[in-house]
């Protein structure tokens, strides 16, 4: 969407809020022993509690609030049985709608004993990120924040996740336009004060390429090496964006 009103610029922040503050809430109740389904119902709960409705469960019918990947799982991830180990590496991905505005944020978690390969890559998807959003603003091409994001990465060694992207949001879940983390001369499109994107980069020591499981949601690195994701809801303004989700 873009902002039309400070009506929109109220409402968005509102959900982004949420979402941010959902996000933490689980982060401080994410432990080796808990289980995926336990910490889903902590923000399940917390959304609920302040009127706020799953965006995945209100769009697509996904089998729980949240998703929660955990180690070669990238995205999506099904709450569920499974407990959360010593080492593990944990994302969990937020988003939700409230009086008609939507926001969405994801954050990487990880379990000590932490390996040190897993904190450089951690490391350097949060400065992917920062790099994304000091990109975004108007005026700028839409592969400016590709080109932000694999410059990151590449300086860390480490590969982008190609197959997946920011995107717009904020009367839904996924609208229009998508936000390469790569450099493409297909995302010519200049950023337009106002426009509300997502951007959340997925880095991976590995070669980048996905599957979907056989329950039809969780998205899988072939090689079955980890990934780190970290993303926020901004709003494109003439200078840094409004980060929506940021608590």
């Amino acid at each position: 969407m873009s902002i039309d009103s400070e009506r929109d610029v109220a409402g968005l922040l509102r959900i982004g809020r949420i979402v941010g503050e959902a996000i933490q809430a689980m982060r401080d109740t994410l432990e080796p022993g808990i289980t995926t389904a336990e910490l889903d119902a902590v923000g399940a709960r917390y959304m609920s509690d302040r009127g706020a409705r799953s965006a995945p469960q209100l769009a697509y019918k996904f089998p729980g609030a949240t998703c929660i990947s955990v180690n070669d799982e990238v995205a999506h991830g099904i709450p569920g049985a499974r407990v959360i180990q010593a080492g593990d590496v944990v994302n969990i991905d937020v988003s939700a709608e409230l009086d008609g505005y939507f926001a969405d944020s994801g954050y990487t978690v990880l379990m000590p004993p932490i390996k040190p390969e897993n904190q450089r890559l951690v490391d350097c998807a949060q400065r992917a990120l920062a790099s994304a959003i000091e990109a975004a603003h108007s005026g700028n091409r839409l592969n400016a924040i590709g080109r932000a994001v694999q410059t990151q990465a590449e300086r860390c060694h480490f590969n982008v996740i190609r197959e997946l992207s920011g995107h717009g949001v904020g009367r839904n879940i996924h609208e229009k336009p998508s936000v390469p983390n790569y450099f493409t001369n297909r995302a010519k499109d200049h950023l337009t004060e106002g426009l509300v994107i997502t951007l959340e980069p997925f880095l991976t020591p590995g070669n980048g390429h996905i599957f979907t499981a056989d329950d039809g949601w969780t998205i899988k690195t072939r090689d079955g090496s980890t990934f780190a994701q970290f993303e926020h809801t901004i709003i494109v303004t003439n200078g840094k964006p409004i980060l929506v989700t940021a608590v």
